[in-house]
Parts: structure tokens; sequence; C-alpha cells
């Protein structure tokens, strides 16, 4: 007789969600859920703390299976994704020898960068190539994408590689407007089109490139590029099949190349939603086949959130991204090398990349599971609700013209500069933190020397077409404070601030290492204390030091009686600090003190102004 199995859950009684609100009120002592708990994200949603099956009952989203129509759990059976390398070299045969090099390192997706797309060159690049079993990726200047196209059929065919071939050409004649200020090639359409009739005889060969990858460098927030990324796609369709491309020929050429940002769930929510809504955007053509709907998407781990100071944390956040995109089922992935901020990628850094993919693969397995986040109750609505705004920027776009057309006008770059500037805002005041460069800095880091390129290396070309008022701004989060920092380290003088610790044990301790890492983001030198007993004698061994700064840190309640001794005893031989937003402020600034840092501090501004006055 087989085994009765005690069903212990059914032992306690069901909660409903009223009643674990409730339960959670009681823990907040009366305090809001709604207020304490739930919050809103840049991408015009709020989250909650906690999901339940409920939340996503009528979500179609959970009724298909990998592979199935409208690709939400993805386009494939399996989640085995290529692993992309850019291939950074002088001449062909150079790049030829590093390829042949990291493919036997675990690589299977190459990028090669061409400045005369002739047969020579292209022949000495694939040299010794296996093509069926390694993607390859091309990209150029864009006005000799279909030079280039000809060049790569005539290969393939003298090497009988059409049918195994998989690859793309990046055309993206876009790509001068978003990124200078230029308009879009009045012959844009035309060369598509002319592209896709070059490589007709090469199935797996995608030609028409939608780069939302520029779009996360630039900064734009989650909802933005996907909005933006499906209008320029959607675009490319309707241009296509109105010069007589079929459907089914339109959405097989088309390759989003698409950011990753820290944003761990939602980027895996993202890239979900992409496919579900790409795949819908598709089926409007009525495409021969439900295969124009799969979207091909390569991912590439962001640059904006990269770091000259404490580099190597930019590890720690190109892990994560991956791991995101790696999980949401995309196609290829590309890491960008830690150092690629400050200098061309070495063997080193390159090697790290390829690494933290192989991590993912060899030691996690995430590649041996298809959607593992599939039916999670946040996940699945993280993936409703980015698709729902997406989806409204997406309709806007339309309404107003077309993605082409707003790119000429610059509406697109005005909309995403905006939230750049929104975003540095917030680093300003640590509203949104990189670790390292706005909180927990090294202090004693230098970084001057080992920078070895200018922030843009690309090669835009300097003529009157280009219109700076159209341009997306490419600046990294973290470059404010690189450049406050920058200029501490070419000063004469490393100002010093002496942190003067006193009274209550525990405030006057988290507000010296509060202080600590405030300072330290502008490389100042540090000089902590465990406390004094006397003010003067704070202020004594201070000047012993040659502080140009004095923080005192104490309680609020202390402040009144320490600050204005304190400032009297520094008689203006330093900057007096005091750390903390006190009651009483109003009555510490009556005496003559104007220096006060907190949580509500704009730290760069701060940080700025102490730079002009100090800085020699």
């Amino acid at each position: 007789m087989a085994e009765k199995k005690e069903k212990l859950f059914d032992q306690f009684p069901a909660v409903t969600t009223e009643e674990l609100k409730a339960k959670v009120e009681a823990d907040l002592k009366g305090a809001p859920f709604d207020k304490k708990l739930v919050w809103r994200t840049n991408e015009g949603f709020n989250v909650q703390p906690m999901y339940r099956a409920e939340d996503i009952a009528d979500f179609k989203t959970t009724d298909s299976l990998p592979g199935e129509y409208p690709f939400v759990r993805g386009t494939r059976d399996n989640n085995d994704w290529l692993t992309r390398q850019e291939i950074i070299s002088e001449t062909p045969a150079e790049a030829n020898k590093v390829a042949l090099e990291v493919l036997t390192k675990g690589v299977t997706s190459l990028g090669f960068t061409i400045d005369q797309p002739t047969a020579e060159t292209v022949e000495t690049l694939l040299k010794g190539i296996d093509l069926a079993a390694v993607e390859i990726n091309f990209s150029c200047c864009q006005a000799k994408a279909l030079e280039l196209a000809k060049v790569l059929v005539k290969y393939l065919e003298k090497n009988n590689a059409t049918e195994s071939f998989r690859g793309s050409i990046d055309y993206n004649p876009l790509r001068g407007a978003l990124r200078h200020g230029r308009q879009i090639p009045a012959d844009a359409v035309e060369n598509a089109k002319a592209l896709i009739e070059t490589v007709a005889g090469v199935k797996n060969l995608r030609v028409i490139g939608v780069d939302s990858v520029i779009f996360n460098t630039a900064g734009a927030y989650i909802y933005q590029e996907l909005g933006y990324a499906l209008a320029w796609g959607a675009e490319w369709m309707t241009a296509l099949t109105e010069a007589g491309v079929s459907a089914k020929e339109a959405g097989c050429r088309i390759k989003f190349n698409m950011g990753i940002s820290s944003n761990y769930f939602m980027e895996l929510a993202k890239f979900r939603a992409a496919r579900m809504l790409w795949a819908q955007i598709v089926k409007q053509y009525n495409p021969e086949c439900d295969c124009a709907c799969k979207m091909m998407a390569h991912a590439a781990t962001s640059k904006f959130n990269q770091t000259i100071y404490d580099a190597h944390v930019n590890l720690l956040r190109s892990q994560t991204e991956a791991m995101s995109a790696a999980l949401a089922g995309v196609d290829s992935i590309t890491v960008v090398p830690f150092d690629t901020p400050y200098k061309t990628p070495d063997a080193f850094s390159e090697r790290i990349a390829r690494n933290q993919q192989f991590l993912l693969k060899e030691e996690s397995h995430l590649d041996k599971v298809v959607d593992p986040a599939g039916g999670s109750y946040y996940v699945e609505t993280l993936t409703v609700s980015i698709a729902k705004e997406a989806w409204k920027l997406f309709i806007d776009v339309v309404e107003k013209g077309g993605f082409f057309k707003l790119v000429n006008e610059g509406a697109v770059q005005a909309a995403i500069n905006e939230s750049n500037e929104k975003r540095h805002a917030d680093m300003a005041r640590r509203k949104e933190i990189l670790l390292g460069t706005n909180q927990y800095p090294n202090f004693n880091e230098k970084a001057a020397d080992k920078i070895e390129k200018d922030e843009c290396n690309c090669c835009c070309g300097k003529n009157g077409e280009n219109d700076p008022a159209k341009s997306l701004s490419m600046k990294r989060q973290a470059s404010d404070f690189e450049t406050l920092r920058l200029a501490t380290e070419h000063a004469a003088n490393r100002p010093k601030v002496f942190m003067l610790t006193i009274g209550n044990l525990a405030m006057r301790l988290a507000r010296a290492q509060f202080s600590s890492n405030f300072f330290g983001c502008a490389g100042y030198e540090i000089i902590d204390n465990i406390g004094f007993d006397t003010v003067q004698a704070g202020i004594d061994a201070a000047m012993e030091k040659k502080a140009d700064i004095v923080v005192l840190c104490s309680s609020d309640d202390e402040y009144a009686e320490f600050a204005p001794e304190a400032f009297k005893a520094l008689n203006g031989k330093a900057e007096f600090v005091v750390a903390g937003a006190p009651a009483c402020t109003e009555e510490l600034q009556a005496k003559g003190i104007t220096n006060f840092i907190s949580v509500r501090s704009n730290v760069l501004e701060t940080l700025q102004a102490f730079n002009a006055k100090l800085l020699k």
C-alpha cells in the first residue's frame, strides 16, 4: 500500500493579501503600507514589496511556452546564448590573429569593425575561421554597408557557406543623426532595400540594425530604450514593406542591439517585454510565418555606469547585467571590459570579460534552463508593467509622425538628454549610487596616470553637418565626480579634512564615517579620529595636522554647545563644517557657521564649492 504523504500546508489557514498588509502595518506601528514600502520607479509605475498568485491571474504572458508566439518566454527551446567579443585591432591581419586566438577560449560570436570593405579585407579577416561554428558580425561606415554586403556574399558563395553562415551587418543610418545631430540620409530606405536584396541568398544574415545600445549609453531609462527601439524597428518594417520588401523578409533581416543597465530585475523583464511587443508589432504586417515575429536580440553591458575610479567595481556591475540578459533569453551578449572608460581594453580585461559569461554558463549553468523567471509573480508583473510604459511611448512616437521624423527633429535626443541630466542630478544627490565614486570611495586611489584616451574616441569627424543641439549626450554618470577628483589630483596641494569627533560615541563615529565618505568623493586626504575630550584639544590637533577643513562630528543635541565653541577656536584658520542638519541650524548660522553636510546635501555642488576655495 502506497504511503500517504501528509500535506503540511493544509494545517494552516489561507491568508489574504489584506490580512498580510494589516500584519505588516502593525509591525510598522501604524505607518501606511503604501507610503513606507511601495516605491515608484523611473519607468513610471509603482512596485509592491510583495506579489502573490492573484497579481498575475489575468496575465496572458503566462500562457505560452518558450519558442511559442508571442515569444515572451524566448524564441528558442534552449538558452545557449552566444558569447561575443569585439575584436579591436589596427589591421585585418592582426584582427584575424586575435579572432583565431579568442575562438580557442570559448568565444562563439565575433564583432569586426571594417574601414575598407574590400574582398581582400574580408578574406583576411575570416581566414581560418569555421563559419558554421561562429557568428560573425560586421560594423562599418554606413555609406559602405552595401559594398560590404556584396563582398561578403561573394566570399560566402565562394566558400559554400551561404547556408551555414550566421551573422549581421550593422546598417544603421541613424547613428550620425543620434550621435551628432545630422539628418538621416535621404537614401536610407533605398539602401536598406538594396542590402536585403543583395543578401537574399544568405538566410541567416541580418543587415538592418536597431541599435538602442546608444540610448542606454546616453543614460535613457529602461522604458525609453524599449519604447524607442520598438518605434525604430516598426519604422523599418513600414518603410521596407512599402518599398516592396515582404513582411517576412523585412522581419527576418532586422537585428536589435540593446543595452543592459544595472537594474537587475527590470532589465530581465525588459527583454521579455521586448520580444512580446515586437512579435505583436510584426504580426500586424501579416508575414507569411511567425518566424518573422521572432526578435533577434544582442545585449551589451552598459558603459553609462562605468567608472574610472575603483574601476574593478565595473566587473560587479557588468556581471549582474550579463546575468539579467542571460536569464531573459537573449541571443548573444557582449560584456564590455571594465577598463573601457579610460583605455583601449587589453588582453587581461578582455579575458576577464569573456570569463564573466563563462561563469554564468559553466559554473551557474544559466544556459541549461529556458526562461527560469517565467511564472515569477514579481518578474511577470514587471514584464507587463514595463511593456505598458514602453507601449505608451511607442504610440506617442507613432502619433507624432514616426521615429525617423522625431530623430531628425531632435525630439528623441532631447527626451533622452533630459533623462541623462536627471540621472546626473540624482547622482549628485546620491539618489543614484555608483559604489566607489559618489559613495564609499577609495580615498587614496589615483587615476590620472592610467587614463590613456579621451572620453570620445569615436570616428565622428567634425564638419558643418553636426548639430550639437540634436545630439545625444554621452556623458557617463560618474563623469562629473571624476572631473572633480581629477582636479584634486592635478592640484599642487591636496586638501586635508580633519574629523573633530566629540561627545556622543555612536553619533560622532557615524557622522565621521559619513563625512569621510562625503569628502573622499573629491579625493581629499581624510584624517579620522576616535574622539577628543574637549573642543580645544580637537582644534589644536587639527592645526597640528595643517587641516584645510575641520568637520565637527557629534550629536544634534550637543551641537548647540560644541559648534560655536569650535568655530570660535578655529577662528578662520580652516573651513569649518558641521556634520548633520541639527534643529539648531538657524542659531548656528546666526553665529556665522555656514557649512553643513547631511544626507540631503548635493554632494557634487558642495565639493565643487570647496574645490574652488581650496585648490591652487
